[in-house]
């Protein structure tokens, strides 16, 4: 069967529940990352300079094949991209699992999932979202793809925890693995065409572009680079919080459950947020969106570090920053669509995506080399604040319209 095959008769409600469903289980393990950290580390006698120079790589690694994933999704259909992820990811969390070496560590938390995660995460789920839905559908459908992910780190948190207590951390790992594997089926739902067309919502499309021809258009337009500047922001607040905060609640005295529950009611709460955040791209500026967001974000890093720290503390940090937490995917996505149309998004959002991981990388390994240098997180956690107030002044110069297109080299209407 072919991509148009698929498309023609698969249901707009089949393609968002499929892609929502692929959402959940790609981002719930990761989201997981840190609950693996105290065990792996205390196990093996290593630095969490070790373990979050891993999870940095990941990011890093996420971030540098979501273009290329974007690119051939975009140039050849979604379902293999998809496909081959899952297998990467489900084989990294394996090489996890076992690792006895930081080597092997770096090989299977980093470069495995990694990559595997630029080939079957949420990501290549919106850009499939882009092409395959109509365009009455997918402002909320870009909010429920984010949500889904975010229900994904609601749910596997405290499964993770409860399996590390009953099985082992390494046990909890393959468990994980296996559920990665539903992706292959799940992914035929999402089968794009080829060479995907569609720009409504979107400029007019140049003849024949290309991908080269596409990447400096973008590049050379001022409101885009500052999308993907201050994108960088949300990757770094995200990947420490994610990689670290068990962590600081365990060194502030509180159990390993609140750290999972921390992370689970963030999940929680960025289901509510990235569907709010859906909505209100329709319906309000979506730069002056993301600048909200981001100093939203500044204010609530603020107020955790400066009480003291106990279980009320750190699950209200968790609706807080849950409520902001992948809100910014929603507004990003559609201003990449609003700007350049569909038929290179997943790949133009990918460049964008690698500055959100660029950012993951730093946050998650300087929060462990820093760490390991001063026996605290207080620097990072001032770094995220001060970052969060410059994505919030970086947003507002964006232009909220199409690229301007020469007309004598525009399709006819």
């Amino acid at each position: 069967m072919t991509g148009s095959e698929v498309h023609r008769r698969v249901s707009p409600e089949l393609i968002v529940f499929a892609g929502c469903l692929i959402a959940l289980i790609t981002f719930g393990p990761r989201a997981s990352a840190g609950l693996f950290q105290v065990p792996m580390t205390a196990e093996h006698g290593w630095g969490r300079d070790i373990f979050g120079l891993a999870i940095a790589i990941q990011n890093l690694l996420w971030g540098v094949g979501q273009p290329f994933a974007g690119a051939v999704a975009d140039r050849f259909g979604s379902v293999r991209v998809l496909c081959l992820g899952a297998l990467m990811y489900a084989l990294g969390l394996v090489v996890m699992a076992y690792a006895t070496t930081p080597g092997m560590l770096h090989l299977g938390a980093g470069v495995l999932i990694g990559f595997g995660l630029s080939g079957c995460s949420f990501n290549l789920v919106l850009g499939a979202f882009g092409k395959l839905l109509p365009e009455s559908w997918r402002p909320l459908a870009f909010g429920a793809g984010t949500a889904a992910g975010s229900f994904g780190q609601f749910f596997y948190p405290p499964v993770g925890n409860m399996l590390i207590e009953s099985f082992g951390w390494h046990q909890a790992l393959v468990v994980f693995a296996l559920s990665v594997l539903l992706v292959l089926p799940l992914s035929l739902a999402l089968a794009t065409r080829g060479q995907g067309a569609a720009t409504a919502g979107g400029p007019a499309a140049l003849p024949q572009q290309s991908i080269a021809q596409a990447l400096s258009e973008a590049f050379r337009h001022r409101s885009y680079v500052l999308l993907v500047i201050g994108f960088f922001t949300c990757g770094f607040q995200l990947a420490f919080i994610t990689a670290h905060l068990p962590a600081y609640l365990k060194d502030a005295g509180l159990s390993a459950a609140v750290g999972g529950w921390t992370l689970a009611v963030i999940g929680l709460a960025n289901a509510a947020g990235s569907l709010t955040a859906g909505w209100l791209s329709t319906r309000m500026s979506k730069r002056w969106l993301l600048a909200w967001i981001y100093l939203g974000r500044s204010v609530a890093i603020a107020a955790f570090i400066l009480l003291p720290a106990s279980p009320v503390t750190a699950i209200a940090f968790g609706v807080a920053i849950g409520l902001l937490w992948l809100s910014t995917v929603p507004p990003t996505s559609a201003l990449v669509m609003l700007m350049f149309g569909t038929k290179y998004m997943a790949m133009l959002y990918g460049f964008a995506f690698f500055s959100h991981q660029l950012g993951g990388f730093l946050g998650v390994w300087l929060g462990g080399l820093l760490y390991e240098a001063y026996g605290n997180y207080d620097l990072v956690w001032w770094l995220s604040i001060a970052l969060g107030l410059a994505s919030a002044a970086i947003n507002l110069p964006i232009k909220e319209r199409p690229v301007e297109r020469p007309m004598a080299v525009q399709p006819a209407q």
